[in-house]
């Protein structure tokens, strides 16, 4: 079964019954146990055993002892939960909505807020996801912005935003897997750095979603599901559908809020979260780098699962701290961990599982038989990039990373250039990078997009489900970019016409909306 088209047997079914059952724990859990018996020829004690293996890798494998990356993620959520419990107890978030209101007149501005702050945090999609959620909320639910939209900004700025970061932990990554591509397959017509920073213009996918995320924010723009959660939002005040309640909805409902908090409640810890976090990161990365330190070798060789724990222990402690000293709370401490720890219980769930089917695709090698698709393709040389955007969009869908897809697919595209024309190597590349976040952006299994609903507070499958319509119409864009790159082999037409198209989409559906509204 492995490397074969069977291969893809688990990722398919697993897509199939996320969309139509949206049960995503269900679906998940299909997927592992259907590709356990794949692996194994249905040999039920072997695929019990396999699935306990991918469980158990988890936190502890046999060869590297304790898998502190997971734990240290895993660790950071629950911490997370009880930074929002003692935020929302202390009456910090209250008290930044009243203020927030005061400052930001108008629901447009209330959804820029998030629009920007995702650009602005560009150090590394996880600690966006998560941190730009936590500022957001209390402004965007005192606009009755639904939490599905919240999470299509914080998803569709993270990665995109990242992705063309030379001072990013993507943006490091990239560069280092450049570096060993260019070594082994002999060129030197290209410096890593030099090498990532002219790709930027052609990773079309990546503008085209930043684009269209403030065009959304400008102009209301509810496409296909997107538009059922924000009517209720606006007329009921519900920014989470009150059918699909998670533990974290409800105890944001039930919370007991304190009167005397105030605007430093919420807005120290968020600070001690950034400030903690990224210098743990640099801390990490300076002692890992080998050599002379610099910012870009610094987060290249970063630890970010332990920079993020060492930020929540961080803010956690702080928060905590001021909430015991704050006067009419009404929560113990031990209530508020409590609390918080059982809010994130559903977003581990899926994590889990995500890495467990992951683990499961890894093994009966989905991305190796995709990759194999591309050298037995037949096809005009000039629509390369074209071609590798579209597999490595479907092999992240089907697998949930990017970053798999990145490793699995930059060598493969950098090799099938050099074989035709060394000035293909970069745009094919950066074709890969686009792929690989369009994909993400469509995968329910997809870290990133699991963090970015948690991070919001929304529903995971109504995130993934209402981000989709959008990412669509970004891919389209790109795609139509890569088709005139491979016309005119021009870098700012290609990149100009996929913008102007993203441009034409929401004008005619903002025209459209007025019409309704007439």
């Amino acid at each position: 079964m492995e490397g074969t088209i069977y291969s893809l047997i688990p990722a398919v079914l697993m897509l199939v019954l996320v969309l139509m059952t949206r049960r995503v724990l269900l679906s998940l859990g299909t997927g592992i146990v259907v590709g356990a018996l794949l692996i194994h020829d249905f040999n039920i004690v072997a695929s019990l055993q396999q699935i306990w293996f991918v469980f158990r890798d988890i936190f502890y494998t046999t060869a590297d002892g304790w898998n502190l990356g997971s734990i240290y993620l895993l660790a950071f959520l629950l911490l997370l939960g009880i930074m929002t419990v003692v935020m929302t107890a202390s009456g910090g978030s209250k008290a930044f909505g009243d203020w927030s209101i005061e400052k930001v007149k108008t629901r447009r501005g209330a959804q820029l807020v998030p629009s920007f702050l995702g650009v602005l945090i560009f150090i590394d999609d996880y600690f966006n996801s998560l941190a730009v959620g936590q500022v957001s909320r209390p402004l965007t639910d005192r606009y009755k912005i639904s939490r599905a939209k919240l999470a299509y900004f914080i998803d569709s700025t993270s990665a995109p935003i990242t992705v063309i970061t030379p001072i990013s932990s993507w943006g490091a990554y990239i560069i280092g897997t450049l570096g060993s591509i260019f070594v082994a397959a002999e060129v030197t017509e290209f410096q890593p750095l030099e090498a990532f920073i002219k790709m930027i213009p052609l990773n079309l996918y990546a503008f085209a979603a930043l684009l269209l995320v403030f065009l959304v924010a400008v102009f209301s723009i509810d496409i296909g599901a997107m538009q059922v959660h924000e009517k209720r939002a606006l007329k009921t005040g519900h920014v989470v559908d009150p059918a699909k309640k998670t533990m974290s909805a409800d105890m944001e409902k039930n919370a007991v809020v304190n009167e005397n908090g105030k605007i430093t409640h919420l807005l120290i810890p968020i600070i001690v979260l950034v400030v903690a976090t990224v210098a743990m990161m640099l801390y990490t990365g300076y002692q890992a780098t080998e050599g002379t330190a610099t910012i870009l070798t610094m987060f290249e060789n970063t630890n970010v699962n332990l920079s993020l724990f060492v930020g929540g222990v961080s803010a956690v402690a702080v928060g905590l701290l001021m909430y015991v000293f704050l006067k009419g709370t009404k929560l113990s401490v031990a209530k508020v961990i409590k609390d918080g720890s059982l809010s994130m219980m559903p977003a581990i769930y899926i994590l889990i599982l995500a890495w467990m089917i992951g683990s499961i695709i890894e093994v009966i090698d989905t991305g190796g038989y995709l990759a194999n698709l591309v050298d037995q393709v037949s096809f005009n040389v000039n629509y390369l990039a074209l071609m590798l955007f579209i597999i490595a969009g479907f092999m992240a869908l089907a697998t949930g990373t990017s970053w798999g897809t990145f490793g699995i697919m930059l060598p493969i595209a950098a090799q099938i250039a050099m074989a035709y024309d060394v000035d293909l190597v970069l745009p094919a590349m950066a074709a890969v990078l686009a792929g690989s976040v369009f994909g993400d952006h469509c995968s329910p299994i997809s870290d990133t997009s699991i963090l970015s609903s948690t991070g919001a507070g929304a529903n995971h499958m109504d995130h993934v489900i209402t981000q989709l319509p959008y990412a669509f119409i970004s891919a389209l864009a790109a795609g139509i970019g890569y088709l005139i790159f491979g016309l005119t082999g021009q870098v700012t037409l290609s990149l100009g016409v996929t913008l102007l198209f993203v441009i034409m989409i929401a004008v005619l559906f903002s025209v459209g909306k007025q019409k309704k509204q007439v």
